[in-house]
């Protein structure tokens, strides 16, 4: 078989043997080591050439011939391209830190609505002359769920300006937006400017949180993309763990520090959020949409470490301009295009990003974030505040396990396990909060144990990964656009959830109270049968690679192409090769109904 043109070349005297060929044996499958072993068989056993021609031996891509005449793999996913990223990597993990805005602007109000001197400042004395004092629960619900009301029209700003300032100057930008909000709640002394405030803090806390993932998508290696933007869902876990800490300490506090200080905090995550996005590179991908070859090439050059006209940035930035190029061809990047139907299921990847963000929400998890202090004081907890921290410190733990599991076990069966185990836990709560008391101590520590349990299984796999999936599921041209529209769904859906709960489970309204469980576990079945049909098997694929997987296969048979794509590493401007393994994967689906039809037979 004729090697490609690109394989037939030597860089080295004497000739390899099989004895000096060097493999990380660990991190190959059987048929990618015999790829790699007949990448470097000479020619000459085919065609013998007495004069040992140099140009008759080839060996893979990225590979470089040691001393003594061996062949080192490095393509990408290798020990070697590993080592030349691990800058990269760093700079896409440095803006996760934009989760910390996310996270304890989220966490921060759970604690300061129960402090009293917060509630003595924008509530009001009940019963008169007692000198408790409480808030109205159309305040509560306004206050907690109008940041959601503003992070969902941020989200959907975030779009343009991606497309015009670009990923980071974009982050930069949202981060002077939430430094006004924060600055108009630390002021405030009553509602109408706190609630302002929240809004600007919620439309910068949007904006980031669809520009950060969209920017560590497009900037980190393949290999490790999961883990990259699974650190975004950590930091905001991170973010959760900070506030109930600094709410804890000033919690006591009988003047405006006692709120104004956990606010007040904000301004330091923006300003070290903002510092370092200076000095970090754009996104490649965004360089070549804007037609800045030159640019994408120095970009993608210092995120591998390799100067601009190594031939790893030149593969790479051919495959991002031959997949542009057939979108391009499709139509134009305006949001209508975000809804067409066609070879390149834009309408079905658009509708999965926007539903995969809902279930997330609708799993309950941030009725436990903005609710859960008040959850356990009605419930009986002693110090509600405490296991507040408790709670957050198992969601930042529980996290860490999904840096390896995403890129290993895979987005789709993480997605599957985690809506599993949540159901489970969810109706659980719900069981044991209606048939014991609240005076019931025994049972009040089991209640908070199955909450810590479904908060493990959800950070573990919902939380991050839903952040993974809708930054990598989306062409190029229609990215901004679409990741803009997921992730304002999941601020919609966070804004209805904040603001209705209050009246599902507030004593003189709906009074669920641990019953509103039964409405979690629920949903959850929903996101297990949303996950099997909708959501492909993309972990150690390219996001060019993944654009060849959606045009010619569906999720549910998506494992069997994504093993298939990886095997014979095919690229996006490689035609034959994405049609050969197209039909491959195809005739291997018929074999195995035909073997299951000729058993039934028997």
């Amino acid at each position: 078989m004729e090697p490609p043109a690109v394989y037939k070349r030597w860089r080295g005297s004497p000739p390899p043997t099989f004895s000096s060929l060097r493999l990380p044996s660990s991190r190959l499958s059987r048929r990618q080591h015999l790829l790699a072993v007949l990448h470097v068989v000479p020619v000459a056993l085919l065609d013998v050439d007495s004069n040992n021609n140099k140009n008759n031996y080839y060996h893979p891509p990225h590979s470089t011939i040691m001393p003594g005449g061996g062949v080192a793999v490095t393509a990408s996913g290798m020990e070697g391209g590993k080592k030349s990223s691990i800058v990269g990597i760093l700079m896409a993990s440095f803006a996760a830190f934009g989760g910390i805005l996310f996270g304890y602007d989220t966490g921060v109000i759970s604690g300061i609505k129960e402090m009293n001197f917060w509630l003595k400042t924008f509530g009001y004395e009940s019963p008169a002359g007692s000198g408790t004092y409480t808030i109205s629960t159309a305040n509560e619900s306004l206050i907690v769920s109008i940041l959601s009301l503003g992070t969902f029209f941020g989200a959907l700003f975030a779009a343009p300006m991606a497309d015009t300032l670009g990923r980071r100057m974009g982050i930069v930008a949202a981060n002077l937006v939430f430094c006004a909000g924060v600055a108009m709640q630390t002021a405030a002394t009553a509602v109408p400017l706190f609630v302002a405030g929240r809004v600007f803090a919620g439309l910068g806390v949007g904006m980031v949180s669809c520009l950060v993932p969209m920017y560590q998508a497009e900037a980190s290696p393949k290999w490790i993309r999961g883990a990259v933007v699974s650190c975004y869902q950590w930091a905001i876990t991170i973010g959760l763990l900070l506030a109930a800490c600094v709410n804890q300490g000033t919690k006591d506090r009988n003047d405006y520090g006692s709120y104004r200080i956990p606010i007040a905090i904000q301004f330091a995550w923006a300003g070290i959020l903002s510092a370092g996005m200076l000095y970090l590179p754009e996104s490649p991908r965004y360089l070549v949409k804007r037609h800045r070859d030159a640019d994408a090439a120095r970009a993608l050059g210092r995120l591998m470490s390799v100067p601009p006209d190594h031939q790893d940035v030149q593969m790479e930035l051919e495959d991002v301009k031959a997949n542009l190029r057939m979108e391009e061809e499709v139509g134009q990047s305006s949001y209508v295009d975000c809804f067409k139907m066609g070879p390149n299921k834009i309408l079905f990847r658009t509708l999965t990003g926007i539903f995969l963000q809902a279930w997330q929400q609708l799993t309950g998890i941030n009725f436990i974030f903005y609710y859960g202090t008040t959850f356990f004081k009605n419930s009986g907890i002693s110090n509600p505040f405490l296991i507040t921290i408790a709670t957050n410190v198992v969601n930042v733990c529980m996290t860490i396990p999904a840096f390896w599991a995403v890129d290993h076990v895979g987005r789709r069966r993480l997605l599957l396990i985690g809506a599993a185990g949540m159901l489970v836990c969810e109706y659980l709560v719900a069981i044991i909060g209606v048939t014991i008391s609240v005076s019931n101590q025994a049972g009040q520590k089991v209640l908070v144990a199955f909450v810590c349990i479904y908060i493990a299984f959800f950070a573990s796999t919902w939380g991050p990964i839903a952040w993974v999936v809708t930054s990598e599921i989306y062409p190029l041209a229609i990215r901004a656009k679409a990741m803009s529209m997921s992730t304002a769904s999941n601020w919609l859906w966070n804004f209805g959830i904040g603001y209705a709960t209050p009246y599902i489970v507030n004593p003189e309204y709906g009074n669920l109270g641990p019953k509103v469980f039964f409405v979690w576990g629920s949903t959850c079945v929903g996101c297990l049968v949303f996950t099997y049909f909708c959501i492909p098997e993309t972990k150690g694929l390219s996001l060019e690679q993944i654009d060849i997987l959606y045009q010619n296969t569906t999720p549910v048979k998506s494992v069997a192409y994504r093993d298939q794509l990886i095997a014979h590493n095919v690229h996006a401007a490689d035609e034959d090769a994405i049609a050969r393994v197209t039909t491959e994967v195809r005739m291997a689906e018929k074999g195995e109904k035909g073997e299951a039809h000729n058993e039934e037979k028997v």
